[in-house]
């Protein structure tokens, strides 16, 4: 399995074991909520960099050649990242800890908490459709992950004094 291929499949599931950690702010406190969404935001962006290629790719080829498949998955990751967006924007408006760290305050209004509320739900909607659109990949990187490790030698140092141009 490649190094970048590893460093995704960390990304990944660090983003969506901490998306659903986020979905729950009674569970982790509005604070951890919060920031908790801030770093998923990073790892958004990490995210989209590194698969930066596919995206270029099919986007120059969209309504071209290209697999139903491959469409329906660029539509659903555009609108997974609108989703998120859509998140993000309402979750600041409504934000109780990162806003006021930062010296601002906001004009409290409903209609942002139903809208991060609705967001939220067709975010994880749109999440498990993504998951099961790549389930194949996923299931391969780990199976490649797996067997590399019980495949490969474990070479235990030498732990000899005698001198390796000593004959015994």
């Amino acid at each position: 399995m490649s190094k970048q291929n590893k460093i995704k499949l960390l990304l990944d599931l660090s983003a969506f074991t901490t998306l659903l950690i986020v979905t729950a702010p009674r569970f982790t406190g509005t604070a951890i909520h919060e920031w908790l969404a801030i770093a998923l935001g990073g790892a958004v962006i990490v995210h989209l960099l590194l698969n930066w290629k596919w995206i270029v790719q099919i986007t120059s080829r969209l309504f071209s050649k290209v697999a139903k498949g491959q469409r329906f998955n660029y539509f659903l990751n555009w609108s997974l990242f609108a989703s998120f967006i859509m998140i993000m924007l309402s979750g600041l408006m409504i934000s109780r800890t990162i806003v006021p760290f930062f010296g601002l305050s906001l004009p409290q209004n409903r209609s942002w908490r139903e809208l991060h509320s609705l967001f939220t739900n067709i975010t994880v909607i749109l999440m498990g459709l993504h998951v099961a659109t790549h389930w194949s990949w996923i299931v391969n990187m780990f199976k490649r992950l797996t067997t590399a490790r019980a495949t490969s030698p474990v070479v235990a140092p030498s732990l000899s004094m005698q001198r390796k141009d000593a004959q015994s």
